[in-house]
C-alpha cells in the first residue's frame, strides 16, 4: 500500500507512540484487504466504550494511546455503560461508575467529544453526501452510508480511534463505488409505518441476508415516505439481524446504483410472522425502554404529550444523546415525563448498560433492543409501538 511521506512519518514514530501504533493497526488493515492507498476522513465515531466491554486490558490500552494521543478530526463516542451524570438514580453499581469514568477520561483526555450516543448525526457530528468518514457503531454506519450517502466501512473500535489519531483511513471496501451496488431486491408489498413497524421490516430483510452470504446490499421498493426515526430504526435492525452497512431504498436514499435483477416479496404474512418472532407469549414486563437507536427530540417531544399529568406504573426509561436532553429541558418537556415517573439515561443504552438481572421483561419499540434484550440480558420481551410501550408503562 502506498504511503505518502506524512504517512511514513507517523508509521515511523515522528508523530509520537499513539500516531505510530495508529498507522501501524491502519496499515495492517489496509495490505488485509488490499487497500492501494489511505485517503483522509472527516468524522470519526468510536465504539468499544462500555467499561463492561473494554474491562481491565481495554482501559489499559486506551491509557497508553492517550499519553500522547490527540485527535485529528471530529471524533464522538458510542454509548457508555452508564449516564455519565445520574448514574446513582439508575442502579448503577459505584466501583463499575468509577471504572466507567476512567474510560471516558482516557478518551476526553486524546480530544474526544465525550457525547456517547449512537446516533451522531443527530448531535453536531453529521458529514455529508460523499464525505469519508471512520464510523463503527453498525446503526449509525448502516444510517451514514444510506440515508445520509458518506463513506464509512463499519469499524472496530481501535481501528476507529486509529483513524480518529491520524485523520486517515484506508481506502477499500464501502469507500469503493464499485463495492457499494445493490445485490438483491426487495419489494415490499405491505404498508409500514412507524418506528416499531420498520424494526420489523428491518428483520424480515435483515434475516434472509443474515442467510445468503452473496448478498449484502439490498434494493427496497414499496416504501413512499419514511421519516428521520423510522430510518434510524430501519438501520438499527438490518444491520443487527443481517449485517448490513448499506441499502438502497427507492426514492428515499440518495446513493446511485444498478438495480438487482433478482427481486423478494416481502408480504403482510412475513411482516406478521417477523413481529410474532419478537414478542415472547406471556412475558412479564416490568421494564419499558424507548431509545435504541437513541431517542430524538421528536421522539421526546411526543412521550410528552403521551405522558402529561399520569404516571407510570413500571420502570421506564429514555435513553437520548445528553444534547437531546439539554434541549429537551429547555423546552419543557423534561419535566414533564419525570413529573410521570420516567427516568432518561443519557449516554447509555440499554444493550451495553449493566442490567442483567435487573429485570424480568422488557417492552420496546425496538427489533435490535428485543435482539439484545434477549440475547445480552436474558429478558423476555415486548415489541410494539412507540404509543403501546407507553400504555405498558402505564398499567400496574
Amino acid at each position: 500500500m502506498k504511503l505518502t511521506s506524512f504517512q511514513q512519518e507517523m508509521l515511523d514514530g515522528k508523530h509520537g507512540y499513539a500516531t505510530q501504533k495508529s498507522m501501524e493497526i491502519l496499515n495492517a488493515l489496509g495490505e488485509i484487504f488490499d487497500a492501494e492507498e489511505m485517503i483522509p476522513v472527516t468524522s470519526v465515531q468510536i465504539a468499544g466504550v462500555s467499561y463492561a466491554n473494554l474491562g481491565e486490558p481495554g482501559l489499559e490500552w486506551l491509557a497508553q494511546m492517550a499519553q500522547d494521543g490527540r485527535v485529528r478530526v471530529i471524533t464522538t463516542l458510542n454509548p457508555a455503560g452508564m449516564d455519565l451524570e445520574n448514574w446513582r438514580e439508575l442502579g448503577i453499581d459505584p466501583e463499575f461508575a468509577k471504572n466507567q469514568e476512567r474510560v471516558v477520561d482516557a478518551f476526553a483526555k486524546m480530544g474526544i467529544i465525550t457525547t456517547c450516543t449512537c446516533t451522531p448525526y443527530l448531535v453536531g457530528n453529521l458529514p455529508h453526501f460523499g464525505e469519508h468518514i471512520a464510523w463503527a457503531e453498525s446503526s449509525a454506519v448502516c444510517f451514514a452510508n444510506s440515508v445520509i450517502g458518506a463513506r464509512t466501512n463499519r469499524e472496530g473500535g481501535p481501528s476507529a480511534l486509529a483513524a480518529a489519531l491520524t485523520g486517515y483511513t484506508p481506502r477499500h471496501g464501502y469507500h469503493l463505488d464499485r463495492n457499494r451496488q445493490a445485490h438483491v431486491g426487495f419489494d415490499v408489498q405491505s404498508p409500514v409505518t412507524g418506528t416499531a413497524q420498520f424494526g420489523v421490516l428491518g428483520k424480515v430483510i435483515g434475516d434472509i441476508l443474515d442467510s445468503k452470504t452473496e448478498w449484502t446490499i439490498p434494493y427496497i421498493t414499496g416504501i413512499p415516505t419514511a421519516n428521520t426515526d423510522e430510518l434510524k430504526s430501519f438501520c438499527a435492525s438490518i444491520a443487527t439481524f443481517g449485517g448490513t452497512a448499506l441499502f438502497h431504498m427507492e426514492g428515499l436514499t440518495p446513493n446511485k446504483t444498478t438495480i438487482p435483477k433478482e427481486i423478494i416479496t416481502v408480504t403482510e404474512s412475513k411482516l406478521k410472522e417477523a413481529e410474532d418472532d419478537l414478542n415472547e407469549e406471556g412475558a412479564s414486563i416490568d421494564f419499558v425502554s424507548i431509545g435504541c437507536p437513541h431517542a430524538s427530540l421528536r421522539e421526546i417531544q411526543y412521550i410528552a404529550k403521551l405522558v402529561d399529568g399520569k404516571q407510570v406504573k413500571k420502570e421506564t426509561w429514555i435513553t437520548t444523546a445528553r444534547p437531546t436532553k439539554q434541549v429537551a429541558d429547555r423546552m419543557g418537556y423534561t419535566q414533564i415525563i419525570e413529573a410521570a415517573g420516567i427516568k432518561f439515561a443519557c449516554d447509555t443504552c440499554c444493550v451495553v448498560a449493566p442490567i442483567r438481572g435487573r429485570f424480568t421483561g422488557l417492552c420496546t419499540d425496538s427489533a435490535k433492543g428485543c435482539y439484545y434484550g434477549r440475547g445480552r440480558n436474558k429478558f423476555q420481551t415486548k415489541h410494539c409501538s412507540l404509543e403501546d410501550c407507553i400504555e405498558e408503562a402505564l398499567t400496574k
